[in-house]
């Protein structure tokens, strides 16, 4: 039976041995130079915590290309695009419900009233 062109462009998409074995390597080696910019206490709070944020973002990078495939080669466009539309999704969402609530607790309640006064019944 022939396989369909559309598990063989599939198939294209999927990653080799060598590639996964470097995504695995840089994530085990960023995770250990987290681990070791915090446990050696050798820096300020500060400077880790900066330290921490970035060796968070380069993982993460190295996960989405290695791992999830996102990039320009053409059997990645779709995986990249599908992420950048899921990640908007989410940026409005949250952004949306933070200015509801904001809005709404700003509103809801006039500030110079006082609690005795809001539970009182006249």
């Amino acid at each position: 039976m022939k396989p369909s062109p559309l598990h063989a462009s599939h198939a294209a998409t999927h990653g080799t041995l060598r590639s996964y074995t470097i995504g695995l390597l840089l994530s085990v080696a960023l995770t250990i130079a987290s681990f070791a910019a915090v446990m050696t206490g050798s820096l300020q709070a500060h400077v880790s915590i900066a330290l921490v944020v970035g060796l968070c973002v380069a993982q993460l990078l190295v996960q989405l290309v290695y791992f999830l495939h996102l990039g320009t080669a053409p059997g990645q466009r779709g995986n990249t695009a599908i992420f950048v539309c899921t990640g908007l999704l989410i940026v409005i969402v949250v952004a949306g419900s933070l200015w509801v609530m904001h809005n709404a607790n700003i509103n809801m309640m006039p500030t110079d009233m006082s609690v005795e006064r809001a539970r009182a019944k006249d």
